[in-house]
């Protein structure tokens, strides 16, 4: 998506990955004499102290429900509003356009039962066969429920990436809603989602993009996005498990949302069902702290600062990636998916070893210290278009604290494990 990636600055200019690893106590952990090495990021990176610290210092010293004149409450109000502050410098959007809910998926759910709210029998929903299935389910429950169309957007198996042009073959005049992923969390795919939204803008069709795997390894810029609906989820990213939805304030405002009578009816806490995460949310802008705290330009601007780290990251990342590649490449019945190194994609890697289930390759490298994903992660319809819908694939993710040596240590494991050693 490098319409959307902003990558100024430099690898020098962040921290060293010994001192990002500094911060996280889980990197402590032991399988008898391995470290732990964490290649499950895709499913839920590990947390830095600064964050469990904040949301702890929140829970002794503030908790409180929202909206009433005690100290408390106004303290939490507060920090409730610096948290929309500091998601939206790290989504690239205003605080009035941030809101937050238990997970994407929940607030998906929500997000798509209010668009369908204005939806009428032959409408036309647009999905892909490349996304999670969280950003599939909910649009197939409201063609089974309102008698909309449901149209899939084809995965091109050469490529690993959306058919060329197909889009553009499925938008009509009854296309109400797009919904896409900027980046493929089985695959690491990261599409030209800026381009995508355009199109379908171009037809008066409401945008919904799944960054969730994209925002932990590139700098979102929602604006340039020009979707109406960006969401992602605060535990890829290193913080705690809450979701987090940029919504664009006209967008947000024109749809016909659940809710109490009594609850907030306002851009963005209308998005807000019930009481929130309040500790969640204030890990969650824990989390962007600790991401821009690695740049070493102490004097920038927070989204400036954002841009130098994500650009460092996705630098390192790619190292690794590179190397984590080729090392599995040359093991014989090792088979690799997702495009190679050096194009737009993310440090994951999804593969296959023959003669040997996805689950037993995760068990048999656990005790070298090496912890890795298994099964489909949700992306359901492109393990089943590999072939995997039962089995299912091994995942490794690089995060910021994967290093070299962890690397070498997968693919050591997995030679190991193909020779029977």
């Amino acid at each position: 998506m490098t319409s959307t990636l902003v990558h100024p600055g430099s690898d020098q200019a962040i921290a060293s990955v010994d001192a990002i690893r500094a911060q996280f106590p889980a990197l402590a952990r032991r399988e008898g004499d391995a470290q732990a090495a964490y290649f499950d990021g895709p499913g839920g990176t590990q947390v830095p102290k600064s964050v469990a610290e904040a949301m702890s210092y929140y829970l002794l010293h503030h908790n409180a429900n929202t909206h009433w004149a005690y100290p408390t409450s106004v303290e939490t109000d507060a920090l409730l509003l610096q948290a929309r502050e500091t998601l939206a410098d790290f989504l690239g959007a205003t605080a009035g356009e941030i809101a937050f809910g238990a997970n994407m998926t929940t607030l998906l759910f929500h997000l798509a039962r209010a668009i369908g709210r204005g939806l009428h029998p032959g409408d036309e929903i647009i999905v892909t066969e490349l996304d999670h299935h969280a950003n599939v389910a909910p649009w197939q429950a409201l063609a089974k429920e309102r008698g909309v169309v449901l149209k899939w957007l084809p995965l091109d198996l050469t490529t690993y990436r959306h058919e060329v042009g197909a889009l553009e073959r499925l938008l009509s005049p009854r296309t109400k809603v797009v919904a896409i992923g900027a980046a493929s969390n089985i695959l690491g795919t990261v599409s030209d989602v800026a381009a995508m939204t355009q199109l379908a803008r171009a037809a008066g069709a409401l945008t919904v993009v799944d960054a969730v795997h994209y925002a932990p390894h590139a700098l979102v810029d929602a604006q340039a996005i020009g979707a109406d609906f960006v969401l992602c989820s605060a535990y890829k990213f290193y913080g705690p498990h809450v979701g987090v939805v940029y919504g664009r304030a006209e967008a947000t405002a024109s749809l016909d949302i659940p809710r109490l009578e009594p609850a907030p009816d306002w851009v963005p806490e209308c998005l807000e069902t019930g009481t929130q995460n309040h500790e969640g949310i204030v890990g969650a802008a824990a989390a962007v702290e600790f991401l821009a705290s690695i740049s070493g330009n102490v004097a920038a601007s927070r989204r400036e600062r954002l841009a130098q780290v994500m650009h460092g990251l996705h630098a390192r990342g790619e190292a690794l990636f590179a190397q984590l590649w080729h090392g599995l490449s040359e093991i014989r019945g090792v088979t690799l998916f997702g495009p190679p190194p050096g194009s737009a994609r993310t440090p994951t890697l999804s593969f296959h070893v023959h003669g040997h289930a996805s689950e037993s390759v995760a068990r048999a490298l656990a005790p070298r210290g090496v912890y890795l994903s298994h099964g489909d992660f949700y992306a359901t319809t492109v393990a089943r278009r590999l072939g995997f819908a039962q089995e299912g694939l091994v995942r490794a993710g690089c995060a910021c604290y994967t290093t070299a040596d962890e690397v070498q240590r997968l693919v050591d494991g997995v030679r190991d494990l193909v020779q029977g050693r």
